[in-house]
């Protein structure tokens, strides 16, 4: 099994055998640590690209900007209007392949644009073992997968993005709003406002990794399973349910396993 320093190695030797780069960049462990990696091995040769999307919480959004600025990398957004497309909006088991078709169309202009050589995204190698209907789309754009490639695991990029002193190290992992909709559900733009005002009620009250997984008028709440005691301590439980009725949820439900990545991928298995 390669080390670390030796995928490490790999990763930036993969990154000079490219003469300019574009990184989707949503601001996460994978993207940045990616995003800086690029900018020691290419300088000014990179820019970084985040989505302007209803389904990017705002937060995030806020994380990429000043992370970038603190790399000294070129950051712009791009408006994505996956919402005005009915197969996404439809929500069946492809979404993700709409949405990744949609952001990846704008990153190809937006590459030819500056002249730039490649597209780079932050898929990482355990990506791979989930379901990830996006990657077509990464596929058919021509995108490349640099931390996939080096062979590099999440925990992997943690350790090294600590090494690196990147602000991200440890921060939680995200994902696009829509993927707290269950597949068949019809994704609306209030809903995904809905959910992230939700999701923000419970990060104030410091629960950073928390998903709120949408079903009509519930509200299904995932946080790490050592967390799930603290929703019931303090005036946590009061605030949160206070908090979710008033956003329009009837009823407030806890999932008594915990936060598991793309739970509602569950159901496609059955």
């Amino acid at each position: 099994m390669q080390s670390v320093a030796k995928k490490e190695k790999r990763l930036k030797d993969i990154l000079a055998s490219m003469r300019s780069v574009l990184v989707a960049y949503s601001g996460g462990a994978d993207s940045t640590l990616l995003l800086k990696a690029a900018k020691d091995m290419l300088g000014k040769n990179v820019l970084a690209v985040t989505a302007d999307s209803a389904t990017l919480p705002s937060r995030e959004l806020k994380d990429a900007r000043a992370i970038a600025k603190k790399l000294g990398v070129k950051h712009i957004l791009v408006r994505t209007r996956e919402l005005s497309n009915s197969k996404f909006f439809n929500n069946d088991a492809a979404r993700c392949y709409w949405c990744k078709k949609e952001l990846y169309s704008k990153l190809r202009d937006v590459a030819r644009q500056h002249n730039i050589s490649h597209i780079v995204d932050g898929s990482n190698a355990e990506d791979k073992s989930d379901y990830r209907p996006g990657a077509r789309a990464v596929r058919e754009c021509g995108v490349r997968k640099p931390l996939e490639e080096a062979g590099l695991f999440k925990e992997e990029i943690r350790k090294l993005s600590k090494k690196l002193r990147l602000p991200s190290w440890n921060k939680p992992s995200s994902a696009c709003l829509a993927s707290r909709v269950p597949y068949g559900v019809k994704i609306k733009g209030n809903t995904l406002a809905r959910i992230e005002k939700a999701e923000n009620v419970l990060k104030d009250l410091g629960f950073a990794g928390a998903r709120v997984r949408h079903h009509g008028d519930i509200a299904r709440i995932e946080v790490g399973k050592k967390q799930i005691p603290k929703l019931f301590k303090g005036k946590a439980k009061n605030k949160i349910i206070g908090s979710l009725k008033k956003l329009g949820y009837s009823y407030i439900t806890i999932d008594l396993e915990g936060y598991t990545r793309g739970s509602l991928n569950k159901l496609l298995r059955k």
